[in-house]
Parts: structure tokens; C-alpha cells; sequence
């Protein structure tokens, strides 16, 4: 099976399926650094990334960006001092799908190009 990171987004709709309980703890492992919360009943992925300064966290950011729109899902971003929270879920079906796990593990990656 492919790596999730090398994987590319669907087009989710209202009606798209949320992730189950099964597919959870099979794509977990390819993104463990990644948080499970629940905003406004809402759950997403969420992971905060350490960098040496302003300049390396806004780059990284923008790189986020970049590919987020390449595969038209977005996520939350905070970009603070050496630091940037990502958050993913799917905003159609208030919930999870494989595109955020998809979009985690490209985020993982981008983030490995930065210093820390």
C-alpha cells in the first residue's frame, strides 16, 4: 500500500464518509505525532511544530499552504514565534476523513525539510 503522504486528496462532499473507528487505528501509525481534539463537537488532527524562529515557522507555513492548495483541502494554521499549530478535519462533513490523515502525513513531510 502506498504511503499516505504520496496519496492525493478526493473530493469530499456532505454526504462523504468519515473515517471508522477500524480505519483510525489503521492510518494512526503513519502520522503518531498527531493529536486527536474535538473543537465545537467537531474532531480533528492537530500537531504543533517547533522551529529555531519567526522566518522558519512562516516558510513552513507557506509550504503548508502550497500544498494544501495544490490538493484543495485546507487547514487551520497558527503561525507564531518558532512555533505553528496545524489542525486538519473535513469542513463538508464536520468530521474526519482520509484526506486529514493524508494531508498530516504531507504535513510531516514539508516539516521535515525545516531546521528544528
Amino acid at each position: 500500500m502506498e504511503p499516505l503522504a504520496k496519496e492525493r486528496c478526493a473530493a469530499c462532499r456532505p454526504n462523504s464518509p468519515r473515517v471508522t473507528a477500524y480505519e483510525i487505528v489503521q492510518l494512526k501509525p503513519e502520522i503518531p505525532d498527531w493529536n486527536f481534539i474535538e473543537k465545537n463537537g467537531i474532531p480533528q488532527l492537530e500537531r504543533t511544530y517547533k522551529f529555531p524562529d519567526f522566518k522558519t515557522a512562516i516558510a513552513f507555513t507557506n509550504s503548508v499552504g502550497e500544498v494544501a492548495e495544490t490538493q484543495g483541502h485546507h487547514p487551520a494554521l497558527l503561525t507564531e514565534w518558532g512555533k505553528v499549530t496545524v489542525t486538519w478535519w473535513t469542513h463538508a462533513i464536520s468530521g474526519l476523513h482520509r484526506n486529514d490523515f493524508i494531508m498530516a502525513a504531507k504535513t510531516d513531510a514539508i516539516a521535515n525539510q525545516f531546521p528544528k
